[in-house]
Order: structure tokens, then sequence, then C-alpha cells
């Protein structure tokens, strides 16, 4: 089983093969790190966007990365925070799962995640790095396929909520 890693970077400037956008329904660009991944990547991923027709919350797809280091971007809709009634836990779960997924199915053996649904989409980081660090455990669990697994915090705060939980699950093991 690979190693997940928490790491404070710019998602943007990472050399694996394949990066996880934290992408809207329409996968046309918007804030926070889709935009930013958008800008590095350059006009050509929208165009790439352009005739997937979107993507449903829960799911991903996946473009190339055009001028970004990674080959690949991996697009995926994460759940807007509704209070935890709505079945946000389920969905976040889901963008893990598919992300990982869909890039084995070209090949990647090395994916950056973002902090998915914790900028705009308001969920709580403390709910969302459990279920990041479970989620990938459970999926990689018996596999070693994957050669890098990184959860890439975009500040000092995140990079501790992911160190905490991704601490719990090696001493659970």
């Amino acid at each position: 089983m690979p190693v997940i890693e928490a790491i404070k970077a710019d998602i943007t400037q990472l050399s694996v093969d394949a990066i996880v956008n934290a992408a809207n329904e329409g996968l046309l660009g918007g804030g926070g790190v889709d935009g930013a991944i958008h800008r590095a990547a350059g006009p050509q991923l929208l165009e790439a966007c352009r005739p997937l027709g979107g993507c449903v919350t829960g799911d991903a797809k996946i473009t190339a990365g055009f001028d970004l280091p990674a080959t690949w971007v991996v697009h995926t809709v994460g759940p807007v925070w509704l209070g935890g009634g709505a079945g946000e836990a389920a969905a976040l779960a889901s963008c893990y799962r598919r992300s990982l997924e869909v890039a084995s199915e070209h090949q990647c053996r090395s994916i950056a995640f973002p902090a998915i649904s914790c900028g705009a989409y308001r969920y709580p980081l403390e709910q969302a790095a459990r279920i990041a660090v479970t989620t990938l455990h459970r999926a990689l669990a018996g596999d070693d396929y994957w050669e890098s697994v990184l959860l890439v915090a975009f500040d000092d705060d995140m990079l501790q909520r992911y160190h905490k939980q991704l601490a719990k699950i090696t001493a659970a093991s």
C-alpha cells in the first residue's frame, strides 16, 4: 500500500501523473483551486472541458494537463456543505474514490488531491480531512499500484488537520 503523504504546496506546480481539480458541475473554471488550475493549464483546458458535458457531484472526469507539470487533470465535483444531513460525506468520499479510479484508467501512478469542498463549498475542515484520509486509506488497502498519493494543503491549518488524521490511521494500523 502506498503511503499517503500530506504536504503544503501549490498543486499547480507538482510534477505528478495527475492532479485533482475541485471543480464545479460545469467544469468550465471557477474560483479557488479550480481557477488556479485553469489559469496554470492554459486556455486549452477550458476547451478540453467543454465537450465533457459537466460532471455530477461525487463523480470525476479527466483531461490532459496542458501547460501544467502534471500530465492529467482529474476534475471532481465535491458537495456543497448543507449541514451534514444531505449526503455530503458520501459524496465527498466518492470524489476521492472516483478520482483514483479515473486516474488509474489512464495509467496514472502518482496523484495529488486538494482539499475538496473546503473553499467556497464550506465543508468543515476537520470532517473533510477525516473523510479524505479514511477514504484513501480504505481505497488503497492492499493496493501496490499507486506510487505516490498526496494530500495538498493550501495552508498550515489544513496541513495540520491532514497530519492529525494520518497519525490516527497509522496508530490504528
